[in-house]
């Protein structure tokens, strides 16, 4: 039986909802990136409770709501009328069997319901909002495609507007709970085998488990695995974000390829391109959440001084090796490719030792905010800034892959050119390596 992980506070929360529910209708939306273990924790919730699960497939409504009768029947012994073709007749005898029966309901890849019927999405509306004073249902909907399911609970013109009770985005697994699955796995781990994981997983429970079960623990096998001829790492980056951006997705990709680069900027991105990207970089923030402008920390919002990040570590690692090298791997030059991401192995996990170090900060300490620093002209730059506005403290860290790499002295002079944005403030300076992982 393979071992659950963590999510203690979201198992909480939820059941917090399910209690809330056996009075009044709940009404839960959980987003969160593909593969992040959304169904999974959901499955989890639903053991030893009055539940039913559904899963969103892409077929006919006729079909969709005879599979779901099937379940609705053996799991909740809800004895579905007639012969039922469209999810509104289907979901009317689920609102009516909720007035007298307490259950939590479940249903998973709710966004393709607009490609099964969107006129459903008015329906249930309707239903809801004429059963929720009577309901018991605690219904949870989950949703990996970003862009569709906040247009369909945060556009304002659609029907489910304003009608969620709750809103849950499931995270990746931090970095403490990183550790405890690879030392499960590989109690002898090295921390450049824990800065591999983190790199190509960024804590997304789904790439972590295709590692581990496949009985790469350290850094060499895990790259192989990766980067083989039938690896789920070589495709998903594109799957994923075709999902989201549709088929033209050619100077999005082309844009992110840039930043995984090192061309953070937008103006060293139109460059490149020879057009202004302004649109594309304005879409993959808001309406895909894939990058978001990093600003020097106590910069004003609007500030031009931005560089952009790609958010997730696995998209970044995809974009900076596996999309740029897509004619290798066309000719199945595998080992090639392994050569070229060993070459400039030390640079790029540099930074997600920086990702990895302000996450773990993040989750170990009480903080108003994290982030970076930098001047106008880039010649002085801190990596992380931990500030805590209600004690008045801030923690300054230089991080680096070796710790005889750290200048102490050199780290001290910038932090003189930054202190002027905290007066008053109780300044500790650290410095953070592999060793502190």
């Amino acid at each position: 039986m393979e071992k659950f992980y963590d999510r203690k506070n979201e198992l909480e929360l939820i059941g917090k909802i399910e209690r809330q529910s056996e009075n009044n209708a709940c009404f839960t939306v959980l987003t969160g990136r593909r593969r992040v273990g959304k169904t999974a924790l959901v499955k989890e919730f639903l053991k030893g409770k009055r539940g039913a699960y559904l899963f969103v497939v892409k077929t006919s409504e006729p079909l969709l709501c005879r599979e779901w009768q099937k379940i609705l029947e053996e799991q909740l012994s809800l004895k579905i009328f007639g012969t039922v073709s469209s999810l509104s007749d289907l979901f009317a005898q689920v609102f009516e069997f909720s007035k007298s029966n307490h259950f939590a309901l479940v249903i998973d890849e709710f966004q393709e319901l607009e490609n099964v019927n969107r006129s459903f999405f008015s329906s249930l509306q309707n239903l809801w909002d004429s059963a929720k004073g009577e309901s018991k249902i605690n219904l949870i909907v989950s949703g990996s495609v970003y862009s569709m399911m906040t247009k369909i609970f945060e556009g304002q013109k659609e029907p489910l507007f304003g009608r969620a009770t709750h809103k849950m985005n499931i995270k990746p697994f931090t970095p403490s709970v990183i550790k405890e699955i690879l030392a499960d796995f590989n109690p002898n781990y090295m921390p450049e085998d824990l800065l591999c994981l983190y790199m190509l997983s960024g804590g997304v429970p789904k790439y972590i488990f295709l590692l581990m079960y496949a009985g790469a623990f350290s850094k060499d096998t895990m790259l192989s695995y990766a980067l083989g001829e039938t690896s789920p790492f070589l495709i998903d980056g594109k799957e994923i974000l075709v999902s989201e951006i549709g088929k033209d997705y050619g100077i999005y990709f082309s844009v992110l390829r840039l930043i995984s680069e090192g061309l953070t900027c937008q103006s060293e991105i139109d460059s490149v391109i020879q057009k202004n990207t302004g649109s594309y970089l304005k879409n993959l923030e808001e309406n895909f959440g894939v990058i978001k402008p990093i600003r020097p920390l106590f910069s004003k919002p609007a500030s031009r001084n931005a560089r952009y990040q790609i958010t997730d570590c696995y998209l970044r690692f995809f974009f900076r090796f596996v999309y740029s090298n897509q004619s290798l791997i066309e000719f199945g030059q595998h080992d090639t490719l392994k050569e070229i991401v060993l070459r400039d192995y030390e640079t790029f996990s540099g930074k997600s030792l920086e990702q990895y170090f302000t996450s773990k900060i993040q989750e170990e300490r009480k903080l108003t905010s994290i982030g970076g620093w930098w001047d106008r002209k880039s010649q002085n730059e801190i990596d992380i800034i931990a500030i805590n506005a209600l004690e008045k403290t801030c923690c300054i860290y230089e991080v680096k892959r070796q710790a005889k790499k750290i200048d102490m002295e050199l780290l001290g002079e910038k932090v003189r050119q930054f202190s002027n944005n905290i007066p008053g403030y109780a300044i500790s300076l650290e410095g953070l390596s592999m060793e502190d992982m």
